[in-house]
């Protein structure tokens, strides 16, 4: 009965849509149609040129601004649609593009690295069953095994410190806080997000590096540990800003009721809050782990720039290479195959934030369907 409901609101919302667009077309001026559909073919016209290069891209430019000044002013209803309309298509037109082009740049190298299984040759297997990045010496490899471990082991550290802590800032400040203290740490906590991430990286680089080489008797400096440290604290503000505001979002009722029935405040807020911003919660985690994965400067900065594992495997107190400290510091020197397999980084990059994002879209539709009786 809940699947068949949600379908028939789909269905409802839809029809609602295409209901809009014609009545759009049947109210719609002949002069208004002109003019927006210059705005669309000019906009259209300026990003093939664009795509091919040439030199004559400018002229519908010309025209699609002039359009749509003229449309501003004459028409401006249609025209604020067709233009909200033409950016958010433009908008997922550039995503696919970006797609297209990070996939198509990496098959050189992952035809190059492709061994055969049960006699199928799968494209880009070496790359992850073997631990070996050589791009100078003759057999050259381009392993992606030693930068996906040092990925992994800097974002499970990122997101033990930034996790726990940032849950537990943003109950402290949405559930105990005073509101003064609230009005004074929120803003505090959001400018931290602002600070660049080479400040961080140089911070660590200067202080922690040295510190805990010197504690711990490692050689050189740079480890896993300080660097996801680091990297936490760098996604600490995100997780406890976005917790934050799922946690104030939960309905005062639920709390008074809970409280009513005589429960104390901690167990209202680990029974019924946190419960019930879980969807919120869980997101602010995942961005911060999404923030953890892809940052560049911090893990350029304090770790050694060698591709290859640590020994043993769950040792962080060496590090190595990151996926994306690997693209930062080849990038410029990089060509040919090199070149292609820093795209390959991009592309493990991109599927594993694509796999975050969805996972955290599937824990909202859960949450939201159980919150909401329909599951």
């Amino acid at each position: 009965m809940a699947s068949a409901t949600r379908s028939e609101r789909l269905n409802a919302a839809a029809g609602r849509q295409v209901q809009r667009v014609r009545d759009f077309a049947d109210d719609t001026e002949p002069a208004a149609l002109v003019v927006v559909t210059i705005i669309a073919l000019s906009l259209l016209t300026a990003f093939v040129g664009f795509l091919a290069v040439s030199d004559l891209t400018i002229l519908p430019f010309v025209v699609f601004v002039v359009a749509a000044g003229y449309g501003w002013m004459r028409h401006q209803e249609e025209t604020a649609l067709v233009l909200t309309l033409t950016m958010t298509v433009s908008t997922l037109l550039i995503l696919g593009l970006i797609i297209v082009f990070i996939f198509r740049e990496s098959l050189p190298v992952l035809q190059y690295e492709s061994a055969t299984v049960f006699g199928v040759s799968v494209p880009g297997l070496r790359m992850f069953i073997q631990p070996n990045w050589d791009a100078v010496s003759p057999p050259i490899r381009y392993s992606m095994v030693p930068m996906i471990h040092g990925t992994v082991m800097v974002t499970v550290v990122a997101t033990a410190v930034a996790g726990p802590l940032g849950v537990a800032a943003a109950l402290f400040l949405s559930e105990i806080a005073p509101d003064v203290v609230r009005e004074f740490v929120k803003p505090g906590v959001e400018i931290l997000a602002g600070i660049p991430s080479i400040v961080y990286g140089f911070i660590g680089f200067t202080i922690l590096s040295p510190w805990a080489s010197d504690q711990f008797r490692t050689t050189g400096q740079g480890s896993y540990l300080f660097v996801g440290i680091v990297v936490g604290l760098m996604a600490l503000p995100t997780v406890v800003s976005v917790a934050e505001d799922a946690l104030s979002s939960v309905p005062e009722s639920m709390k008074s009721g809970s409280l009513a029935v005589g429960t104390t405040d901690w167990q209202t807020m680990t029974s019924i809050t946190l419960p019930a911003a879980f969807s919120g919660v869980s997101a602010a985690v995942l961005l911060g782990v999404g923030r953890a994965i892809g940052e560049t400067m911090a893990a350029t900065v304090m770790l050694r720039g060698v591709p290859r594992l640590t020994e043993p495997l769950v040792n962080v107190f060496y590090g190595q290479e990151t996926l994306t400290s690997l693209i930062a510091r080849n990038y410029g020197e990089a060509d040919g195959l090199q070149m292609d397999a820093l795209f390959v980084a991009g592309v493990i990059l991109f599927v594993t934030v694509l796999v975050i994002s969805i996972g955290a879209q599937y824990i909202e539709w859960r949450m939201r369907s159980k919150l909401g009786g329909e599951a």
